[in-house]
């Protein structure tokens, strides 16, 4: 390990000046408070190992948080190693079952809503925000990390596929099931309160 940090890196103040924001978005993406710590501390490890080769093309807290992102997703791949996941389990089409009858219609109790959200005060928008992340954190992983890096991260379908090793059709389910859920638990948790 090198001992020597590139110019522009300060690794004695990582922890003071990022963990606790390197943390939250951990948490945010595996749902695990555990694991995010681990994430995290790894991440530092890494960032030191290579801090080095820093060539100061971006912040330190860009260069941080982005040893994070590719830590976050190398522990979805070594978990998706142990257990394969087939989108044509019956498992994974519960899911459907829940908002679609036999025929493919929407059921009634489950046909979308239309909604008038007004976040007026600071108060509900931290109501809705952690509601939402609760609502994240109900997904499968897999569903939660890849709704979570197309529209968190803004990544595109294809590098997301590359990424997950996923194929663009399995993508596009989960994408779909995440919605369906994630609507779902929105309407019964914030829009009916």
């Amino acid at each position: 390990m090198s001992n020597v940090a590139a110019p522009g890196l300060s690794p004695e103040n990582w922890v003071a000046n990022y963990a606790d924001n390197l943390f939250k978005y951990a948490v945010s993406r595996v749902s695990n408070e555990e694991l995010a710590r681990d994430i995290v501390q790894d991440t530092f490890v890494s960032a030191l190992k290579a801090a080095s080769k820093f060539q100061g093309r971006s912040t330190e807290k860009t260069w941080l948080f982005s040893i994070l992102r590719n830590k976050i997703i190398d522990t979805y791949r070594a978990k998706a190693k142990y257990r394969e996941v087939s989108i044509d389990t019956s498992e994974n089409s519960e899911a459907e079952d829940v908002f679609f009858n036999t025929s493919g219609s929407w059921k009634r109790d489950k046909y979308p809503q239309d909604w008038t959200v007004n976040l007026d005060s600071d108060i509900e928008e931290k109501e809705f925000f952690q509601t939402l992340r609760g609502c994240l954190a109900k997904l499968s992983e897999k569903q939660r990390l890849v709704f979570s890096m197309k529209y968190l991260e803004g990544m595109d379908s294809e590098d997301i596929c590359k990424e997950m090793g996923i194929t663009p059709s399995n993508y596009w389910v989960l994408i779909h099931r995440a919605k369906l859920a994630l609507r779902d638990c929105l309407e019964t948790h914030w829009i009916k309160k």
